[in-house]
């Protein structure tokens, strides 16, 4: 590495530090949801990622269901992944920073103060949301039907997986039900914090 990359690393790496360091103020348990959040959806989205890689998620194929017929389903479940990780990372907002003044580089509102309501009404209501669609996801899975009130169907992967395979794709969905508590445990320490 050369002496002007090591530079823009220790950059690169000292603004990372510096725009999701928690602001005063944030409780130390709060600090550790924000941060758990992204941990509880990263092992899903492996999953995800890898049934389309190595192929090892059981013989049903790869994005079966309901997709619009000019999005193939490996497409779908890399880009499902990273959307996820990416709106789970949003947490760190709630305690750092960025979610208290909008970063200078977004038009119009770089510099200026987020009103709580802009974060906290969200945040609460995907809170909501995740809570109770991963608890009744894992309800109903283990009843055999799915949302719908639909039997599973053949390819489903607690159908088609059985051993490890089957072990490890519990393994990595199970932390999404902690998503929607530890998200609303964040929320709930931000509208203390910024609350008039």
């Amino acid at each position: 590495m050369t002496v002007h990359q090591a530079t823009a690393t220790g950059r690169l790496r000292a603004a990372w530090t510096r725009a999701h360091a928690p602001v005063p103020g944030v409780p130390r348990w709060a600090k550790i949801a924000a941060y758990a959040i992204p941990f509880t959806v990263l092992p899903s989205g492996l999953w995800r990622i890898m049934t389309v890689v190595f192929d090892i998620g059981g013989d049903g194929s790869h994005g079966s269901g309901q997709l619009p017929s000019w999005l193939p389903g490996p497409v779908y479940v890399i880009a499902l992944s990273v959307v996820s990780e990416l709106i789970a990372f949003t947490a760190i907002g709630l305690i750092a920073g960025w979610g208290e003044v909008f970063p200078r580089w977004i038009p119009l509102l770089g510099g200026r103060r987020v009103p709580p309501l802009a974060a906290v009404v969200p945040a609460a209501l995907g809170a909501a949301v995740l809570t109770v669609l991963w608890t009744a996801a894992v309800v109903t899975e283990m009843s055999g039907i799915t949302l719908q009130g639909d039997p599973l169907p053949a390819d489903y992967p607690t159908k088609t997986l059985h051993g490890w395979k089957l072990a490890f794709f519990e393994l990595t969905y199970a932390p999404l039900l902690l998503w929607g508590p530890l998200l609303a445990a964040v929320c709930f320490a931000y509208w203390r914090r910024r609350r008039p």
